[in-house]
């Protein structure tokens, strides 16, 4: 495959500029004024594989790529949730199609984004598990300084539920029991 051409990178960075502006659906739906971004989730999903170390014998490079890459096709299909009504099949063949046309843009750096999207949807590394629990981390997290910031008395529980067993490294479990002890006091003090 050939290096992109100008034109097409440029088309390539105009899509991925929008998940700038393509707000969260879950949020959306559940009234949240000011709902994050796909790129706000992704940037801090990036930002939290600096918290790999050695010892955790993960790559931190290639989190952080998985991490960039695992919403992109959220540029072209939007953020599709279960509340959408998209069948979780469907839902797949959409984003790989926005994948494929995304990697046509840019090239030979196409196929290396592609390899990413795929490792982070098929779970088969070490590293897209571990950015598959900063995604739920994100979000519970999220949730809870939705709920601290709300006038509303926003109570955001089905996100806490939806992940409750699935994460999996150490870090992120210890991560998330402090989240939730947190939480725990702040709705014991409302």
């Amino acid at each position: 495959m050939e290096d992109g051409q100008p034109k097409n990178i440029i088309e390539f960075l105009k899509l991925v500029g929008r998940l700038k502006h393509i707000k969260r659906t879950g949020w959306v739906l559940c009234g949240v004024e000011q709902p994050e971004s796909v790129a706000g989730h992704m940037y801090r999903m990036a930002m939290m594989t600096f918290l790999v170390q050695e010892h955790d014998n993960l790559n931190k490079s290639r989190c952080m790529e998985l991490a960039l890459v695992h919403d992109l096709a959220e540029c072209i299909v939007g953020d599709i949730t279960p509340h959408c009504g998209v069948p979780p099949e469907e839902k797949h063949k959409r984003e790989k199609a926005a994948m494929l046309e995304l990697a046509k843009l840019v090239g030979s750096s196409g196929s290396y984004l592609l390899q990413l999207y795929q490792e982070y949807e098929e779970q088969v590394s070490s590293e897209a598990q571990f950015v598959k629990d900063l995604d739920r981390f994100d979000m519970v997290m999220q949730a809870f300084e939705y709920e601290k910031s709300s006038k509303n008395s926003l109570n955001l529980q089905e996100f806490f539920d939806s992940t409750e067993g699935k994460f999996k490294h150490p870090k992120i479990t210890s991560l998330v029991t402090e989240l939730n002890k947190e939480r725990s006091e702040f709705h014991s003090n409302k």
